[in-house]
């Protein structure tokens, strides 16, 4: 996944941050964060084995009921990656867990080309293969183009296909065993977070970047309001299962419980209780506003009165990221560094 990064320069930005300058108790924030933070973990490593487990019943004894579980224990531990997505820092930095969670961007289509590549050959699709094969087969757009694509779905190796099944569990198994590492390893991270005044920035511009990233790149490139002007579904993450939209839905629910109750707080303790109240509300906003985001983004890019949907969630998601990233960050100090990204 080519994350939104931001370039943070610990030696002079976070140094001469007025936040941390304001605040040398800012300790209890981060408190805060790191116990939400790790909530959001620990469902991730849950739904993660819960995948694993119905990958492995269903291989064993395939149907079509076996198979929709399989569908939405995906889904679950999808939607509980996406809560977490946005911190870009700590232990998710190690070996590259981010990129093996969810590889995207995928302009050139490696998962699909990667799954041909292992399908194809003949040596055991095991943990060490998983593990020597690299990212864009590691995580859940592996497991979803096995479940979801249409015309892998019609093909000789279709699940419940041996080698195909060889791959579901493989991979749901190696996503499974990440969920649980993170969740351990952010556990025993919380004395270095706690204790560390710059992660405080930090992990205020995780947010921003994870903002920036769900408006940018998730909602207005494949929307045409970026890049090339077209619309595009497969400019998305998720097109496959069509789960684009309920996994943005799944980041701004992220941000409000492991992002905004400690944010707010700081917000309130640094005089600025009617912003706090504001982002609070206009986050609630797109939760109330938008009940159904579980349609798939296709339909709605081709038909322009359905766009209009698109369109009015795109317009909340930017006043929040406006909220949080040009009006409370800059109240706090927080500077925005370069995004980085280059797009594919």
């Amino acid at each position: 996944m080519q994350r939104l990064t931001l370039s943070i320069c610990l030696a002079s930005s976070l140094a001469a941050s007025p936040l941390m300058a304001a605040d040398t108790n800012s300790a209890k924030y981060r408190a805060q964060w790191h116990s939400d933070i790790r909530t959001g973990y620990q469902n991730l490593a849950s739904q993660g084995q819960a995948l694993a487990d119905q990958t492995e019943i269903y291989c064993q004894a395939p149907s079509a009921e076996e198979l929709e579980q399989t569908k939405q224990a995906w889904l679950d531990a999808f939607l509980a990656w996406q809560k977490v997505r946005f911190v870009d820092f700590g232990p998710v930095e190690q070996e590259n867990r981010a990129w093996q969670l969810q590889f995207w961007p995928d302009p050139k289509n490696l998962v699909a080309r990667k799954a041909t590549y292992l399908l194809k050959g003949e040596a055991a699709i095991n943990p060490e293969k998983i593990n020597e094969s690299g990212v864009a087969v590691q995580g859940f757009p592996m497991v979803e183009y096995l479940l979801y694509d249409q015309a892998f779905s019609e093909g000789s190796r279709a699940l419940p296909a041996d080698r195909s099944c060889q791959l579901l569990v493989s991979v749901s198994n190696h996503i499974a065993e990440n969920g649980e590492a993170l969740a351990n390893d952010w556990g025993n991270f919380k004395s270095s977070y706690v204790n560390n005044e710059q992660y405080t920035d930090t992990t205020i511009r995780a947010a921003m970047a994870g903002l920036e990233l769900l408006e940018e790149r998730r909602l207005a490139t494949p929307m045409g309001l970026r890049g090339n002007g077209q619309r595009s579904v497969y400019r998305a993450d998720a097109w496959r299962s069509g789960a684009s939209l309920t996994a943005a839905n799944a980041t701004v629910q992220g941000l409000e419980q492991q992002f905004l109750p400690a944010f707010s707080k700081l917000l309130k303790d640094r005089g600025y209780a009617d912003l706090a109240r504001r982002i609070e509300e206009q986050a609630g906003e797109i939760q109330t506003k938008f009940p159904e985001l579980d349609r798939p983004m296709a339909p709605l890019l081709s038909d322009d009165s359905e766009f209009r949907i698109l369109q009015s969630l795109y317009v909340h998601v930017s006043q929040l990221t406006a909220l949080v990233n040009d009006r409370a960050a800059v109240e706090l100090g927080v500077v925005r560094g370069f995004n980085s990204s280059d797009g594919d």
